[in-house]
C-alpha cells in the first residue's frame, strides 16, 4: 500500500472514530434528555397525587402545574435537538465510513494493479530470458 493511501485510511479513520465518539455523547445527552421527561412526568403525578389528601396543597398545585408545563416544554426542546443533533452526527459518520470504505478500495485496487504489473514484468523478463536460451543453443 503506497503513503499516501496509508494517510489518507489513517485521517479517515481518526474522524470516523470521533464522529462514534461523538454519536456515543449525543447519544448520552439524549438518555439523559428523555429520562429528564420521565422524572418530570412523576413529579407532576406525585404532586397532583398529594393534592387529592390535601386541600392546601390542591390550592397551590395549578401553580405547580403552570410551571411543571413551562419545564417539559423546554425539555422537550432540548430533546427534539438532540434528535436533530443525533441525526446529523449518524448522517456524518455514514458519509464518513463511507469515505473510509472507498479509500480502502482504491489503496487495494491499487495494490492489486501494482502486483499485477510486477507479475508481467517479471513474466516478461522470463520468456526473453527463455528466447536468449532458445536462440543461444
Amino acid at each position: 500500500m503506497t503513503a499516501w493511501a496509508q494517510s489518507l485510511i489513517r485521517l479517515t479513520n481518526y474522524e470516523v472514530e470521533t464522529l462514534q465518539k461523538r454519536m456515543a455523547e449525543v447519544a448520552a445527552r439524549r438518555a439523559d434528555a428523555e429520562m429528564k421527561l420521565v422524572i418530570l412526568d412523576a413529579e407532576a403525578e406525585a404532586e397532583r397525587g398529594n393534592a387529592t389528601g390535601d386541600p392546601q396543597h390542591a390550592l397551590m398545585l395549578q401553580a405547580y402545574m403552570n410551571g411543571w408545563k413551562l419545564r417539559r416544554a423546554h425539555s422537550e426542546g432540548l430533546l427534539q435537538a438532540l434528535i436533530r443533533e443525533e441525526e446529523g452526527a449518524r448522517d456524518a459518520l455514514t458519509a464518513a465510513f463511507e469515505e473510509l470504505k472507498k479509500f480502502e478500495h482504491v489503496a487495494e485496487v491499487s495494490r492489486l494493479n501494482a502486483r499485477m504489473a510486477a507479475n508481467r514484468r517479471e513474466n516478461a523478463t522470463f520468456d526473453e530470458m527463455g528466447l536468449r536460451r532458445r536462440n543461444g543453443s
